[in-house]
C-alpha cells in the first residue's frame, strides 16, 4: 500500500499580530483594508480573534471615501503620544491603544475589505479624540494608476482631503447628544507620516514584542 503524503495544515495569520509591515516600512507599508467606501456599516478588527467583526451600522450618511484600515505591528501608546503633545502643546495626551490607522487612495472599486495591500504614505492628519492621539496616515495605493505616483499630500485633490476630514469629525457624532471633542490639530507631511509610523511600530515592540516571525504577504505567481 502506497504511502500517503502527510496532510498540511495552514493557518491563518493574526492581522494585527502576525503579518508584517513590510521590510520598505515606513516609506512603503501592508496595511489591512477594514472598510471599502461603499461601505454602510463599520467594520473592525476583532483584537482578540483576528476576525473581521461589525462593530456597528453607520448611523447616518457617513462613509468614509478611502479604503481604511491599520497597519500591522503597530501601536498608539507613549511614543505616538508624546509626539502629538510636543506638536500641540497639549497636555496629557495618551496614546488611543488600537493599531495605527491608514487611509489608502485608489482609483478602482474594492468591492469588500479584509484584505491586505501595499500602500505608500504621502502624508496624516493628527487627530485627537479627547485627549487620545488618534492619527490617521493618508497614503496611495501602491503602483494606483491615478494615486500611485503621487508623493505629498499637498498634491492630493482638495476635495477628497476635505472629505476626509469631514468623515472623521463626524463619523462618531450622533446629533442627540453632546457634541465630541474630536479635532485635527494637524495635518502633516510624509516625513512626519514616517515619524508616526516609526514611533507606532516602537510602541508596538515595547508592549508586545516579537515572540514569533511575522508572515510577509505574498500572492500567486502568474
Amino acid at each position: 500500500m502506497a504511502n500517503k503524503k502527510p496532510q498540511t495544515h495552514s493557518f491563518q495569520a493574526h492581522p494585527w499580530h502576525g503579518i508584517s509591515p513590510g521590510d520598505e516600512s515606513p516609506e512603503t507599508v501592508t496595511a489591512y483594508i477594514e472598510m471599502v467606501p461603499t461601505d454602510t456599516v463599520k467594520y473592525e478588527l476583532d483584537k482578540e480573534t483576528g476576525i473581521l467583526r461589525l462593530d456597528r451600522p453607520q448611523q447616518f450618511s457617513s462613509q468614509c471615501p478611502t479604503l481604511y484600515g491599520f497597519i500591522p505591528q503597530t501601536y498608539c501608546d507613549e511614543l505616538v503620544a508624546k509626539r502629538c503633545a510636543e506638536r500641540t502643546g497639549n497636555k496629557g495626551i495618551k496614546g488611543d491603544g488600537d493599531p495605527l490607522d491608514i487611509c489608502v487612495l485608489t482609483e478602482k472599486v474594492i468591492p469588500s475589505g479584509a484584505l491586505l495591500v501595499h500602500a505608500v504614505p504621502v502624508g496624516g492628519f493628527r487627530m485627537v479624540d479627547g485627549n487620545e492621539a488618534d492619527d490617521k496616515i493618508i497614503a496611495v495605493l501602491e503602483s494606483d494608476l491615478v494615486y500611485g505616483a503621487l508623493q505629498h499630500v499637498a498634491q492630493l485633490p482638495t476635495a477628497l482631503v476635505e472629505r476626509l476630514k469631514h468623515y472623521f469629525l463626524t463619523y462618531k457624532q450622533i446629533p442627540s447628544q453632546a457634541k465630541r471633542a474630536v479635532e485635527i490639530v494637524e495635518m502633516y507631511d510624509r516625513s512626519e507620516a514616517h515619524e508616526v509610523i516609526m514611533r507606532s511600530m516602537k510602541d508596538y515592540q515595547r508592549v508586545y514584542g516579537q515572540a514569533t516571525p511575522a508572515r510577509k504577504p505574498r500572492g500567486r505567481k502568474g
